[in-house]
């Protein structure tokens, strides 16, 4: 599988999930914090969907997979723990040009999701040829760097970058990025030097 980053605005998708298990789980969550609306389709689900469901944060069809559960979906994911249900569901997907992510065979769908830290309004994704637990252990040694200092950083120059360009002072702000995200930008931030750097500028 040849693979193209793309990072989605959540709340654009609409996710059909075909499974109730502890990895259908998962990924509900992981797409409800993302603003997803999320559609979970199987006879029997967790708890834990049970009660989002209740709560009004997902939407829940307890049937068996049809190809009409796939009717409006911008992003399938097949976490059955039937291997032919699954590539039932890929290949429907696919005839349909959407986005199908198969959990247990991931060349079998056409997307995967990767292993993901996130810091505030900093966002790694990790892929690592269909090794998942190699994924996660890539992304945790980045993690352990990634902390809370990068997403204070990352928000004082979003503000900083608002604050120029909406004064009108685009070139100034052209300027400020280039002295405060230069080679040493990662070493200014693990020493707190930037946030000092970015005050500055204003």
């Amino acid at each position: 599988m040849s693979l193209y980053p793309l990072m989605v605005e959540g709340s654009t998708l609409f996710a059909v999930i075909i499974g109730g298990g502890s990895v259908a789980t998962r990924k509900a969550n992981a797409l409800i914090d993302a603003g997803a609306k999320v559609r979970v389709v199987a006879p029997q689900v967790s708890r834990e969907l049970s009660l989002l469901a209740s709560a009004g944060r997902l939407e829940l069809v307890r049937e068996r997979y049809s190809l009409e559960h796939l009717s409006d979906a911008s992003l399938v994911i097949a976490a059955t723990n039937d291997d032919a249900t699954n590539a039932r569901i890929a290949a429907d997907a696919r005839a349909r040009s959407r986005f199908v992510n198969v959990v247990s065979s991931p060349a079998v769908g056409n997307c995967i999701t990767p292993a993901v830290h996130r810091a505030g309004d900093v966002v790694v994704a990790v892929s690592a040829g269909g090794v998942p637990a190699a994924a996660a252990r890539i992304r945790d040694a980045l993690a352990e760097r990634l902390d809370a200092r990068y997403a204070d950083a990352i928000q004082e120059l979003s503000l900083l970058r608002r604050e120029l360009i909406d004064a009108g002072d685009r070139d100034r702000w052209t300027s400020a990025a280039t002295a405060l995200i230069g080679a040493d930008f990662c070493d200014r931030v693990d020493s707190g030097r930037l946030a000092e750097a970015i005050r500055e500028w204003r």
